[in-house]
């Protein structure tokens, strides 16, 4: 039989165009109807630093709520060596679909700068999900050395040049680059000692074999409460609530003291900004737990579960900071 050439009456145009769209959205009905919702299946939750540490912690501590609140399993997988970047790598590289979350630290942007050829790009590989919490460090000194205030400190220094250290974490920690700050703004002669870690540093502190240390709160905290030592500034925007005498070293004079350390959660590029966005609202919900929130201030932290915009804000405004920083001051890995 001839088939038909003559065109279509409107009527009979969009009675076909209906048909073929009704056709399309029973198709379409058992697709979206077996669509998992989010999540499915276990999450992994990679943390680029040993067990025991702050991230380590604080990580076991979001897994647990998010375990219960989802009914999904939520494993905290410890994936360390060179200084986060093979936790870093990991999750820049696992599949985007939301199963595969890193808890990240300040370093992550730093590394930027600090490594010449990283296996990621920070800016690019890394979805920002939530800002967990951040912190803020103190320059604490011995008790033994005869200051009081920081116009003290700068004073004896210089009256004593090559006679005083400052000790850190190692080379290209935050609390490297805020010594070399100091060091440049208020021309200070002090060498630098790095350590493998708080621990040995903080005992280096208190027995006086270094002069200062800029120290993270949550390690500082018991110390100071002990009185163990002497604290002359903090860094950050805001007077500390467990020390409000001391000042800020923006009150004192000295600039680009005010970025946070902070934690905070990424997944991988390319996830689907609706998994993004359930992270992000879940996780926020969770720090604002009482328990959660009692347990990130015991820790020295401050709880903040920031949308996923509000944390890519922070990494824009640090990120470019600590890359002019680090090369103004020639703060080297080695």
């Amino acid at each position: 039989m001839a088939m038909s050439t003559r065109p279509l009456s409107r009527r009979a145009l969009l009675a076909t165009t209906a048909l073929a769209a009704a056709a399309l959205a029973t198709l379409a009905a058992p697709a979206a109807a077996q669509a998992p919702a989010y999540p499915n299946k276990p999450i992994r939750l990679v943390v680029p630093y040993p067990p025991g540490g702050g991230t380590d912690i604080l990580a076991r501590l979001v897994a647990t709520k998010l375990q219960e609140a989802w009914s999904q399993t939520v494993t905290v997988d410890n994936k360390p060596g060179a200084s986060g970047v093979l936790g870093n790598d990991a999750v820049a590289k696992a599949p985007p679909d939301g199963y595969t979350l890193l808890l990240g630290i300040t370093a992550i942007v730093q590394g930027a700068t600090l490594f010449p050829k990283l296996p990621y790009d920070p800016y690019k590989d890394f979805a920002p999900v939530s800002l967990l919490s951040s912190s803020t460090s103190l320059l604490a000194v011995p008790n033994s050395l005869p200051v009081k205030t920081m116009a003290e400190f700068v004073a004896l220094v210089k009256s004593q040049p090559g006679k005083h250290s400052f000790g850190t974490y190692g080379n290209g920690t935050s609390a490297h680059i805020q010594g070399e700050l100091l060091k440049s703004q208020a021309g200070l002669d002090l060498i630098h000692v790095p350590y493998k870690g708080a621990a040995p540093l903080v005992t280096d502190l208190l027995g006086g074999q270094v002069s200062a240390a800029f120290v993270d709160v949550g390690t500082a905290r018991a110390h100071v409460k002990a009185g163990a030592f002497k604290v002359l500034g903090a860094t950050g925007t805001e007077r500390l609530k467990m020390a409000p005498e001391v000042p800020l070293m923006s009150e004192l004079g000295y600039k680009h003291f005010e970025p946070k350390g902070w934690f905070g959660f990424f997944l991988p590029a390319g996830t689907p900004a609706p998994i993004v966005k359930k992270l992000s609202t879940e996780i926020a919900r969770i720090v604002r737990l009482p328990d959660v929130s009692q347990r990130i201030e015991e820790l020295g932290q401050v709880p903040v579960g920031s949308s996923a915009e509000q944390f890519a804000e922070v990494i824009r405004y640090d990120g470019p900071l600590y890359a002019k920083l680090i090369k103004d001051l020639n703060i080297r890995l080695d």
